[in-house]
Parts: C-alpha cells; structure tokens; sequence
C-alpha cells in the first residue's frame, strides 16, 4: 500500500498570523494554516507564527532560516558583497519568487512526511522500522512533548498509552522538530545497526537552551534577520541540510561535523524518528519510532541564536531557559559586544547582522525550562519592544546606561532574596533555615514590578547619540528599584512584625537591602554589593 502523500510543501500545516493589510484569498479569509511553499511566497502579509510552543517555534525558526539562505543565495559569500545582496532583498519587500520555485522543484520529492519503504521522509529515518522493534515503538504520547506517557502523573489530561489521542499531522511534525532540537539523552527505544543493539541517546543541541530571535513587523523580516553571514570557504555543497543529503548517515560513524550556518541550523540532531501515519490521507499520526541517531560521538554546539558563557572549569555553555527569570534581565547580554559578568557572556552571533537590516527589530526569546538528561519543566518565551537599534555598535552612549539599569534591577533583586532570608533565619532562630516561602513571595512582589521600571526607564533613554550617558538618571535608577525591593520586604515580613522578636529580626535584616554592615577590614571600610 503507497504512503500517503503529505507534502509539507502545500499541505496547511504550519499555524501562521496574517498582517491586517494582508489580501484575502478568492475563497474568503486567510487560512489559519498553510505549508512552506505559501509561507515563503507570501512571508510578507505574515507578521510571525502562530505556533503555540516555544521550543517547536523556536526549531520551526531555523528551518525557516535556512530555507531563507537557500532561495535568497545567501547561503554562501558569492562575488557581491553579502550584507549588500542582504539589504537588496529586504528593499524588495518579499522573497524571490524565482529562488522558491527553483529550490522546492529541485527538492520537492524530500518533503513528504510519510515515505516509510526505503524512502526519505523529511526529518526522518526511514531504516527504524526495520532496525526497531514494532512492537516496542515511543507511541504517539512519547512523541507529544506535552502529553504524559508511560507511568508519569498525567496534570492536564488523561493520556492512555494504550489509546492514544491521535495527533494531527501537524501536530506531530512541530513536535518531531522539539525532539530533534530539545530531545533528551538516556534511555531510549533499542535499535540494531550492523548486528548491534543500542538503547542510549545523547541530548538534543538546543537541550536547557534559551535562544534570541531578532523580530520585525512581518515574517518577512524575522526570516532576513535571522541570516548570518557564512564563511568565505562555505559552498551549498558542502554545507547540506538534512533533506538534501543524498544518503542518509552512517549511524557506527561519528555524526558530521557542521559546514556552514543551513547545517548548523538544520543537522546537529542527535535522534533519529519515523511517523507511522494512520490511514490513507495522512492527517493523523497513530505510532512512532523514537531512537538514537548516532552510536558514537556528539555534533559540537555552536548555535548563532544562543548567549554562550563560561562555566568555572572554562567550558563554554548556552544561557539556560529559566522560567523565573524575565527576558529584560539578558538585554544587555545581547545589547553589548562584551557584557559585563563573571561568567563572561557572549551575544548571540546573530546580532551582529541584525542590526545591519534594521533597527526596529524586537527580540524574542524562545525556549525550554529543562534538566540536562530528561526532566521537562516548563516552556518558556518573551519579546521586547523594538531594541536593536541600542545595540553598542549604533548607539555606544546608549547600551551602557542599558546594562547599567539592569544591573541596578539585579542588585536590589539579590539583596531582597537575602535580607528576607536572613530575617527568617532570625526570627526562627536557626541560621539554617532557607526562607524559601518568603524569598518566593518577595520575589513575586519585587521581579515584575522591577520589569515594569525597566522598560519605563529604558524607553526614556535618549537615542541621538549626542547627550552623555544617554540621559540616563542613575541616582533616580538606583533610588526606584531600591524602594521597590524595600516595599516588597515590608509587605512580605509584616506577618511578624507584630512580636518583639519578628519586629528585630525584621529590622535587623533591613540593612542587607541598602548594602548590609559596613565592616572593617585593613584598616579600610568595604560594604557589601558597593
């Protein structure tokens, strides 16, 4: 029996907002999905995806990119200047047509989802139906990131393994891609290669990571945003996504390293899946292989769309997705060349080209809250308003005050966390005791309010270039925030203050929010986060 034929190309899988301007089709109003064919055509009238989580926006994204590169020939340096040949297509307002027409007739044979019988189905590895047991497949609640499968508690909705809900083409196509990108390690289904079962799997490349996507207004812009410049020596040859390989890899060889921005984008995935589709239309998925891609060896990480920092031992590291943690509190990270930190982080590679096309560009912040091996937390995403246009290379005067108010907001965020602990601390008179339940409090009280200071202020900065400093009220900064961590603090150890000892233990602790003791040391008077 043929597989059916869905073809990622046409068929409306990928959800999409429609720009208000945008011109209806003869049938009526915009459809809420629609494949990459049309997506790529018409990427002007399209003011961003309407996918609805964050790790399968954010892996949908790169896919996105390099497709971009391919039908734009940015792809490789070529003999005109390429931040030239970047601004001639963004001045034309949409993507060649001719470039998409082109490349999808050449690789229009690799977008079929389904393509079990020694065939290529995109993303896929058509070999695990016969190198995996059938009966011992990942299932379609395995596959679903969201969906409980196994013996873990079910919170949401009643997920039995046994009979399963059957996820959409779609569906299932956005969460194949959150498995290449975020997929974990451990245990996995066995798989024999070359009369060698293995049943271990190396985590995915963007795995705890948080990423940054320069935004415009349409989609059009997000995607030209989101190209980086390749290397002179890089060739579209060489430099292959997954679906144009013209064979798939060697699961006993180490996996090939990246050759060029479309690879890296598009070929670090250390999992290996095949769909099994349900029917003969192929709008539903009923099973699913899930395995190792590789038996040996690890794709280095080097994406353009993470801050990397160091760790104590000297090892480079992406920023990891924290759901606690607001996306403004990484805005000078991404604004200056060389952030200050111990951890000496880096921007993402991305930003450098960005600010070349445009200066209204927002960033968006996708990602997911996990541990390194398995443990799934909690997705993760924000936008700033239009940022890039404070970035240091334009506006030097201005990305400084920018770090300097985030650090303010980050100072009396640490000593609120402090003192409310250490006020516990004494007032149940333990010094081990951690005060979590007042730090969660406080912290509640005092982060968003903090953001809200943030972008007010921020919005306030001057952007000509021609006032020092940018304007940038310091002592007013620094008095805002200080008040909102001392309002957050009385309001969280009020309960207390009602006893002789609560009240001393409050006012005791009050100090660590302007600094703590004074002490003397040497001869010499140092204060604590001076």
């Amino acid at each position: 029996m043929p597989p059916p034929a869905y073809n990622l190309l046409d068929e409306p899988w990928i959800p999409v907002h429609w720009s208000p301007n945008a011109s209806p089709p003869p049938t009526g109003e915009p459809p809420d999905r629609i494949g990459l064919r049309e997506l790529l055509l018409r990427s002007g009238s399209i003011t961003g995806l309407a996918v609805t989580s964050p790790p399968a926006h954010s892996a949908l994204l790169r896919i996105l990119y390099a497709l971009t590169a391919r039908v734009t020939g940015l792809d490789e340096v070529g003999t005109r200047d390429w931040g030239t040949r970047l601004q001639d297509v963004w001045d034309e307002g949409e993507l060649p047509r001719e470039g998409i027409a082109e490349y999808f007739a050449r690789y229009e044979h690799r977008f079929f989802l389904f393509d079990p019988k020694g065939g290529r189905p995109w993303m896929q590895d058509a070999r695990l139906a016969e190198q995996c047991d059938a009966d011992k497949t990942a299932g379609v609640n395995k596959l679903i990131v969201t969906r409980a499968s196994g013996n873990n508690h079910a919170w949401f909705r009643a997920d039995r393994d046994a009979r399963p809900e059957l996820p959409t083409a779609s569906e299932a196509v956005l969460n194949l891609l959150v498995w290449h990108y975020y997929g974990p390690s451990g245990r996995c289904s066995a798989r024999e290669v070359n009369g060698t079962k293995s049943a271990s799997m190396t985590a995915g490349p963007l795995r705890t990571a948080l990423s940054y996507h320069p935004e415009g207004e349409t989609l059009f812009e997000t995607l030209l945003a989101g190209l980086v410049r390749p290397e002179a020596t890089v060739t579209p040859t060489r430099d292959q996504c997954p679906w144009e390989w013209d064979e798939l890899p060697d699961p006993d060889k180490a996996p090939r390293a990246p050759a060029g921005p479309c690879s890296r984008l598009t070929a670090c995935s250390q999992h290996a899946l095949l769909l099994v589709p349900q029917g003969q239309d192929g709008q539903l998925v009923r099973d699913a292989y899930i395995t190792w891609a590789y038996r040996t060896g690890r794709i280095p990480r080097s994406d353009p769309f993470l801050i990397w920092q160091v760790s104590q031992q000297g090892n480079p590291y992406p920023r990891p997705a924290d759901s606690r943690r607001a996306l403004w509190r990484d805005l000078d990270a991404l604004l200056l060349k060389e952030p200050p930190g111990t951890a000496q982080p880096r921007r993402p590679e991305v930003f450098a080209y960005a600010v070349e096309v445009s200066e209204e560009l927002r960033v968006r912040a996708l990602g997911f809250e996990q541990e390194a091996q398995a443990k799934d937390i909690q997705f993760v995403s924000g936008t700033t308003p239009p940022v890039l246009g404070f970035a240091e290379r334009d506006s030097p005067r201005t990305a400084l005050p920018v770090a300097r108010l985030r650090q303010f907001g980050e100072l009396y965020g640490r000593r609120l966390d402090r003192a409310v602990k250490q006020a516990w601390a004494a007032y149940v008179r333990d010094a081990k005791a951690k005060g979590d339940t007042w730090a969660a409090e406080a912290a509640g009280r005092y982060w968003p309010r903090a953001e809200a200071e943030f972008w007010d202020r921020f919005r306030r900065l001057d952007r000509s270039g021609t006032v020092l400093d940018a304007d940038f009220d310091r002592a007013g900064s620094r008095a805002a925030f200080l008040a909102l961590a001392v309002e957050a603090y009385d309001t969280v150890t009020a309960s207390v203050t009602r006893t002789q000892r609560g009240a001393k233990a409050v006012s005791d602790a009050r100090i660590g929010l302007y600094g703590g003791a004074r002490k003397k040391s040497s001869g010499s008077t140092k204060g604590q986060d001076a």
